[in-house]
């Protein structure tokens, strides 16, 4: 896609825009995202947004180089005392433009996160987005080339295709796993919630050990 970053904005706008209504008791339903609340999850976003080389660097260190550690205190410390204050902080960083050092990940990575994590509060919550198709395959794409260690999805589309029925998308080698172009997004991503959306004889091998 041609503008990344215009993708990502645009992400952090619609988001905001679904949590604003929001009470104070939603912010606190458990996302899709193992262990976090849709208000963590929110602050996990406010935190990737703030993310430079330098800082990262540096919250790596403090959590000794475990990213579970790291991305713990990234919420604890980008999470405001109530919901409002948190969205307060997520509108403060909608433009920005930061982000990893792109030896860990390419700037592509920005548009799964917004993507995966407003799905991990979305369907949380029972709330639809219709995402711009070239965002998703933008998405797919840096996913399908990215190894699983660094949260990819590389030795999957080795062996299956990913195959969108809602757009022109075809990724991978072997037996087919067709479905909406976002269900393969979230399968990409490492999450399992959207399965149930998947049809094709490459459903069989998404969990096989490589």
């Amino acid at each position: 896609m041609p503008d990344v970053w215009s993708a990502v904005h645009a992400e952090r706008c619609a988001l905001i825009d679904d949590l604003a209504p929001l009470t104070d008791q939603q912010w606190e339903v458990p996302s899709l995202a193992s262990g976090w609340s849709v208000h963590d999850v929110a602050a996990h976003l406010v935190d990737n947004a703030l993310t430079t080389p330098a800082r990262l660097l540096r919250a790596m260190i403090a959590a000794r180089f475990d990213f579970d550690g790291q991305n713990a205190n990234g919420v604890a410390a980008a999470k405001g005392a109530t919901p409002a204050e948190t969205l307060d902080r997520l509108r403060a960083v909608t433009d920005r433009r930061t982000g990893p050092p792109t030896f860990l990940a390419a700037v592509e990575s920005r548009i799964v996160e917004e993507i995966a994590h407003g799905e991990d509060i979305r369907r949380a919550l029972g709330i639809e987005r219709a995402y711009p198709p070239e965002a998703v395959a933008a998405a797919l794409a840096y996913q399908a080339k990215t190894p699983e260690s660094m949260g990819g999805a590389r030795s999957l589309v080795g062996r299956v295709t990913l195959v969108a029925d809602d757009a022109d998308l075809r990724l991978g080698q072997g037996p087919q796993v067709r479905g909406p172009a976002l269900a393969l997004l979230m399968l990409a991503t490492g999450r399992r919630h959207a399965l149930g959306e998947l049809s094709g004889a490459g459903v069989a091998l998404v969990d096989v050990p490589t």
